[in-house]
């Protein structure tokens, strides 16, 4: 974050500025390698893995995560190296010299063949009722490897009961194959560090702190573990069997909402490659499955934008025109419950900078058991609320003791794309096939600007289309509203934008530099709460901050792979029907006005409107608004 340079965006009279860290220069050669009977050049330190599979030439792995660094520990991507006595690691051996590596010979295949049999022996489970059956790496490589039986035996005891602890992830460690991946996940992507190697030898296992079940530490909940999982060691806690019962149940009306994220990457679920939406097809598919009602978590989305907005706006006058110091800036973002789990357990003393909006998720319970009950005349407590989320984090948000302002547990259940994904086959439907249709009224219709939540810097940018617009009085000076410097995949972005020639009742912030700072991943929340406790961010007004790499789309609820590319990809989904949408700022959301008009009538951040959709955090053991 040092060394940093202001760089103009280039657009005509553009009032943003956005900073950028130093361009840094490559240093270091080739070297070329013989791989099986292909002479390829490689740059120098590139792991063997790399190069065979920028040659296209297949190795196996296990513990090997394109997020995640190298471990080394699983051996199943061993190969020959001429002149070294044993077999070598591919994703550890880096090349610095000229080498011959053979891939495929019988001993390298023995080799790779008798881990997996030794991983199997200890493997318990059955894979038709595991509910990775079909996506687990280790029966992929069993299948790959031709194993037809149990070489070394195979357990039929679970060696460790189950964690259902959490309300978010569930642990089986007997179906563990100890590649450390959730370790790696936990402790250098998201820099949590729930999860650590206990005990040596055939003691060893993944455990937490002196063991103790996963609701009793500091587990974020985020799932992001379970995505790198390569077996079902971990899982989402799953309610479909209660959905389903609620769904058959007469008496009970049953509501989804789905959020952008599950839309643009279920069909990665049914073998559809990654980057294409299907939220009609998906409605379509709910309406079959037996929901009554299919509405849009983008209408609270929208709804988010205008109560946090209008929260920074309140914020920022107590500061410049009451000089209220009690008043803490800049404002956090609330819409990530696993980022709000990490500053409850890691920055308890910073809560006061959190916005006290609630989740587009959880506004929408709150409102579904109040106006919407009322409108449709039925009794909230025959209303079932389900999610459909991207994030396995929402099983906890949803199960908060705070989240029940309507009188009811606001949200019923949290269901991650997987687990939707499931229940949709279950039903005997091929989503792919399906027509589309649209939501359900009057919670169908929402804005572009509500869509784009799902990709990091989505918050950000829906908020500056509407702030911008509201004190100035004009459109946010961008092609097409595409805010490029909240784009992006960079660990934090920063960028400011002019407040110039504003409208009367925002005079206050006339020539004001709204600074702002986007970060996604805990790991980069931790650097940017160590800026705040420096300092270095104490001219900064607005920050937003999403729990998982990548934001929603990337969450831990996601289908299994996700890596990268996987990432930028589900965005570009995103982004590109947020273009097609007829309207693409909040406040402009027709929906979003009537609600205000004739049931929030105090207008945002009212008395019945934080009563709904603001809340409390727990501070030191009690509950602060």
């Amino acid at each position: 974050m040092s060394k940093r340079e202001n760089i103009r965006v280039p657009v005509s009279q553009q009032p943003f500025t956005v900073s950028k860290p130093e361009d840094t220069t490559t240093i270091g050669g080739t070297v070329t390698v013989q791989i099986n009977e292909k002479k390829v050049s490689v740059p120098l330190g590139t792991t063997i893995l790399e190069a065979c599979r920028e040659n296209q030439i297949h190795i196996p792995t296990l513990c090997h995560h394109p997020d995640l660094c190298i471990a080394g520990v699983c051996r199943i991507c061993v190969v020959d190296v001429e002149g070294m006595r044993t077999l070598q690691t591919a994703c550890s051996f880096p090349v610095t010299s000229p080498i011959k590596i053979h891939t495929s010979t019988p001993m390298v295949r023995k080799a790779r063949r008798h881990i997996i049999d030794l991983l199997l022996s200890e493997h318990y489970g059955e894979c038709y009722s595991c509910f990775r059956n079909g996506n687990c790496e280790l029966q992929s490589l069993a299948k790959e490897y031709g194993v037809d039986g149990y070489t070394f035996g195979h357990t039929d005891k679970p060696r460790y009961k189950v964690d259902r602890s959490s309300a978010a992830v569930v642990r089986d460690m007997s179906k563990c194959i100890l590649c450390k991946r959730c370790v790696r996940t936990c402790i250098d992507l998201q820099e949590v560090g729930v999860l650590e190697a206990i005990n040596c030898g055939h003691e060893t296992h993944i455990g937490t702190f002196l063991d103790k079940p996963l609701a009793d530490v500091i587990c974020i909940n985020c799932g992001q573990c379970i995505n790198r999982c390569p077996t079902a060691a971990l899982r989402a806690n799953d309610p479909s069997d209660e959905i389903w019962e609620a769904i058959d149940n007469p008496k009970k009306h049953v509501i989804i909402q789905t959020a952008p994220s599950p839309r643009a990457a279920i069909g990665e679920e049914f073998g559809v490659e990654a980057g294409h939406s299907f939220t009609g097809e998906l409605n379509t598919a709910l309406r079959r499955i037996g929901f009554d009602k299919v509405f849009d978590t983008n209408f609270t989305a929208d709804l988010t934008i205008i109560e946090e907005g209008t929260e920074l706006l309140n914020r920022l006058k107590k500061v410049i025109v009451d000089k209220d110091e009690s008043v803490k800036l800049p404002q956090f973002t609330s819409c990530s419950p696993g980022w709000i789990k990490f500053i409850e357990h890691f920055y308890p003393e910073y809560l006061d900078y959190l916005s006290t909006a609630k989740s587009p998720q959880q506004m929408f319970g709150a409102i579904m058991k109040t106006f919407y009950a009322e409108q449709a005349g039925i009794n909230p407590a025959d209303i079932i609320t389900v999610a459909l989320m991207p994030c396995a984090a929402k099983k906890f948000e949803c199960n908060r003791p705070e989240m029940n302002a309507s009188g009811f547990k606001d949200v019923d259940y949290g269901l991650t794309t997987r687990e939707m994904a499931k229940m949709i086959r279950e039903a005997g439907i091929y989503l792919p096939e399906m027509p589309k249709s649209n939501f359900d009224e009057p919670f169908g219709d929402a804005s572009g600007a509500g869509l784009i939540f799902g990709a990091t810097g989505g918050v950000m940018e829906a908020a500056l289309r509407t702030v911008y617009e509201l004190v100035t009085g004009r459109e946010v000076p961008f092609k097409n509203l595409a805010i490029e410097p909240c784009r992006g995949f960079s660990g934090i972005k920063q960028a400011s934008v002019k407040l110039e020639n504003c409208v009367e009742q925002y005079k206050f912030l006339e020539g004001v530099e709204l600074k702002f700072v986007v970060a996604h991943g805990t790991a980069n929340a931790k650097k940017v709460m160590e800026m705040l406790r420096k300092g270095e961010l104490n001219d900064v007004h607005f920050v937003e901050i999403m729990a998982c790499p990548g934001g929603c789309l990337g969450g831990g609820g996601q289908p299994i792979p996700t890596n990268a590319e996987i990432r930028r990809k589900r965005a570009q989904a995103i982004y590109e029907e947020e273009e097609s949408l007829p309207v693409r700022k909040s406040h402009e959301n027709p929906h979003i006005k009537y609600i205000y008009e004739n049931f929030l009538t105090e207008g945002p951040c009212g008395r019945l409107s934080h009563k709904l959709l603001h809340t409390h955090y727990l501070k030191r053991g009690k509950f602060i608004s």
